[in-house]
Order: C-alpha cells, then structure tokens, then sequence
C-alpha cells in the first residue's frame, strides 16, 4: 500500500449536475476509452481507499468497477448545487480526509490529488480544507477536505440556505497550495480542466 494510502483517504465524485450548458449527459460521453465520470472515479481510485460518487435523484448510472470499494448515494435535492452534493458525500464516507473532485474534470492527475492530502495531513487540525491556487485565487474543485469540519461547516451553510462550494472555503479555514509548488507536477493545469461545453473536449 502507498504512503497515501496508509493516510486512509476516501474519495467524493459530485456527479448530479444538470449538464445544462453541455446539452446532453456530459458525464457519459466517452473520452480516451472511457467516460468523463468513470475517469474521475478511476484517478481518485489511485488515492483513496474508497470512492463515494453523487448523482441526482433518480440517476440509476453505475461507474464502472474499481479495485477500491465504490457507493454511489443520492443528492438529497434536484440540482441542488455542489455543496450539497458535498455534503451528501461527507455524510457517506468513513474516512478522516477526502479528496473531491468533479465527475466532469478528466484529466485529473493524481499526483497533484498526492500532494493535495500530504499537504492536508501535515498542517495543524485547525485547518479543514486543502485547495489548488491558480492565477492568484483558489479553486474550489479538485479539495482536500477533513470530513469532520468540512462535514459541520457544509450542513450550517447549506441551512442558511448556500449552495456555492466558494461558500466553504470561504468560511472553513483552508491552505491555499500556491501555483509555483503544484505546477511542475501537472505543467498544462490539466487538473482543473472541467468540461461544460462540447468544444471543452477539443484540443
């Protein structure tokens, strides 16, 4: 087992998107063999111990097989937004840290995702979240999360009625992993890469 492994991380995929802009079901458009979904599921599979993938009320889609036990739960709400798909996902998982990303990004490299949970698992308690920093601001997806406090934060939030993931990492306190130190592992930023629109895939 890696050294990330024996950090006993679980894995969140946020799949209940209405793929709205995209036109049709995004996440089952296949890409290099396999589905935008099945592709994020498989790089958290090389870092997590289990994955937890969220989809829409009445979504019966199965991701395919991993070598790492695999849910798949409901969002509570129709569209509800990404923090409560989150949230659904924190209140399904085992494990003290979580690594999350959405099932749209395809080209998540796990070696950043590494160094994501390192970073997590080495600052003080007091901070909840690990996110990436591009062009001066932090990106809410791929995170790093401690289940517990993100898992608090994200039920008050989503009381008062929030529904934006910016919203936790605005109130959760939360490294920021500045552009210069992940770069050299993925130089072409393909780890934020998310696809909304068909033309996303091209290039």
């Amino acid at each position: 087992m890696s050294e990330l492994l024996e950090i006993a991380a679980s894995g969140i995929v946020l799949a209940g998107g209405r793929s709205r802009r995209y036109g049709s079901d995004k996440l089952a458009v296949r890409v290099g063999g396999a589905t935008l979904l099945d592709r994020s599921v498989a790089a958290l599979a090389v870092v997590a111990v289990d994955v937890v993938v969220v989809v829409a009320p009445g979504d019966r889609r199965v991701p395919a097989a991993i070598e790492r036990p695999l849910r798949v739960v409901s969002d509570p709400e129709l569209h509800g937004g990404p923090l409560v798909g989150l949230l659904a996902g924190l209140e399904a998982v085992g494990q003290p840290l979580a690594v999350v990303v959405g099932g749209d990004m395809p080209n998540v490299r796990e070696d950043v995702l590494r160094l994501m949970l390192r970073t997590l698992a080495a600052v003080d308690d007091a901070f909840g979240a690990v996110i990436l920093e591009r062009r001066g601001r932090g990106e809410p997806l791929p995170a790093a999360v401690r289940t517990g406090s993100a898992t608090d934060v994200a039920r008050r939030l989503v009381a008062d009625g929030e529904r934006s993931l910016r919203s936790l990492f605005e109130r959760l306190p939360t490294r920021i992993i500045d552009e210069a130190s992940w770069r050299p592992l993925d130089p072409e930023a393909a780890t934020l890469r998310d696809v909304d629109r068909p033309s996303d895939l091209e290039g």
